[in-house]
């Protein structure tokens, strides 16, 4: 069995079909089915269920035999571990090549699940058939506008493919990238990997030309030195973000109880990891903002940070980030200076971090951040400060006592607000250097229309700038990494 050719048909289905179908909403068979039909996914769609209800418009067939042959390969199975098994032989005559299986009570659950697992496995083998989990919530793939879970975030189509250990895990990061509007290619909550593993998504991630990059969540590696061995090749040409779970003594027994994993030394796993060229990251979150940069930003060519700041605070904050970092807060260069002065009064800092002390008019903010990023030694630039004339626009529209020259006012700045976003992205595009903008803002209203205006666009915006600074590291020494000694 070529793993990767069915990991191939599994993301990218002629047909699917939904064996064990519900009429019962609660149901994993009538949610599979709803995900299913609602992503709009454009091949054959079959379910079955013995009684041969309508299903959401669905005529359910009896029996996988009813399945007309050559119409699926790929089967979401949501039966019993013991039908589960059954049903294999009969998807195979179908012509299924994939297979996820969302029922648990394999190894997780003790000695006779794991008779039961080794038993699916030696079946799926013989057959030829993939298979996905057992004990997951389902995959997707949004370039097949395919949505076969039980449950329901669906994410933006995008360039980022997820594996994960765990289905909350993974309907995390999908709930993140609905939230900041970052998409995802691939995703699949890979379960017990009773058959296919880490490895093996990693691998066809890494071959995928959707993907741009990878990220993944583990608790437990069948083969150590097969994931060291597929991780390098793969971080060769993608970058690929590793979250670590059920390393500690307590993380480790809630891993075997979850997916029947078994933890491994942590020093060991970081030191193999970092030696494969992987990213290690401390939790979703952060996962899923390293990821993130590196699926909508440009490539930074070199170490040089220029800081552009409407908010002083915030501008020592971040220095002293950069300065604990890889990155080099770039000494002002003295053509840059005079140049700048064209566009602020005295007052402004004069150095970086570039402090526009209140000086900004109509245009001043677009056009800096056009200056300072054509400029030859500037590689990357953080910009604070995007909301802040929003939160004023807000203060003027939610007053009681507003008039009609606030309003104008606060239409001003809402104005302003997007131009920066727009002149931002713009920027960021046409001289191939990325600005990682962050403002607590993004968080604390999520319609202002700065930071708003960059998600809407797709473009990233952190909520703290430590943040912002850390995934610039990351994505920075992932782009230089061949010029490291």
């Amino acid at each position: 069995m070529n793993k990767q050719e069915n990991l191939r048909a599994l993301f990218n289905p002629k047909g699917i079909a939904v064996i064990g179908a519900s009429t019962h909403p609660g149901k994993f068979g009538f949610v599979a089915l709803h995900n299913i039909l609602s992503a709009g996914f454009e091949g054959n769609i079959f379910a079955t269920n013995p009684k041969t209800p309508e299903i959401l418009g669905i005529q359910t067939l009896g029996s996988v035999s009813e399945i007309p042959n050559g119409m699926i390969d790929v089967a979401m199975i949501c039966l019993g571990p013991d039908q589960a098994i059954d049903i294999l032989p009969e998807l195979a005559d179908k012509g299924v090549r994939s297979a996820f299986l969302v029922s648990g009570g394999f190894r997780e659950s003790g000695e006779k699940g794991m008779e039961l697992e080794q038993k699916l496995v030696e079946t799926a083998n013989t057959l030829g058939i993939a298979i996905a989990g057992p004990n997951g919530q389902g995959f997707i793939s949004t370039p097949a506008k395919l949505c076969s879970q039980i449950v329901s975030p669906y994410p933006p189509n995008g360039s980022i493919s997820i594996a994960s250990q765990s289905g909350n895990i993974l309907s995390a990061f999908l709930n993140l990238s609905r939230a900041q509007n970052i998409g995802v290619a691939r995703a699949i909550s890979i379960g017990n990997q009773a058959q296919l593993s880490i490895e093996d998504y990693i691998r066809y991630f890494g071959d995928d030309a959707e993907t741009k990059v990878v990220v993944a969540y583990v608790e437990g590696l069948p083969n150590g030195r097969k994931f060291f061995e597929v991780l390098k090749e793969v971080t060769k040409g993608k970058p690929v973000v590793i979250i670590r779970g059920g390393y500690t003594n307590d993380g480790a027994k809630a891993a075997s109880s979850h997916t029947g994993s078994m933890a491994s030394d942590q020093k060991i796993f970081e030191t193999a990891v970092s030696q494969a060229g992987g990213i290690l990251a401390e939790d979703p979150i952060e996962a899923f903002e390293f990821a993130s940069s590196f699926a909508v930003t440009p490539t930074p060519k070199g170490r040089n940070v220029i800081i552009l700041t409407t908010a002083g605070g915030w501008g020592v904050i971040t220095s002293d980030a950069i300065s604990d970092s890889s990155l080099n807060l770039l000494p002002l260069p003295p053509d840059l200076e005079v140049s700048i002065d064209e566009h602020l009064p005295p007052r402004w800092s004069k150095s970086n971090p570039i402090d526009l002390a209140g000086g900004e008019t109509r245009d001043t903010i677009p056009s800096l951040i056009s200056l300072v990023l054509a400029h030859r030694e500037v590689d990357s630039m953080i910009f604070l400060g995007l909301g802040i004339q929003g939160n004023v626009a807000r203060s003027y529209l939610e007053s009681p006592i507003v008039t009609d020259d606030t309003k104008r006012m606060a239409n001003f700045h809402i104005a302003q607000e997007k131009r920066y976003s727009e002149a931002i992205i713009n920027a960021s595009i046409e001289f191939q250097k990325p600005i990682f903008v962050s403002t607590e803002i993004a968080i604390a209203d999520l319609n202002n229309p700065g930071p708003k205006s960059l998600k809407d666009s797709g473009a990233l915006c952190f909520n703290s700038p430590l943040s912002a600074v850390k995934a610039l590291d990351v994505v920075t020494n992932y782009s230089l990494r061949d010029s490291i000694s």
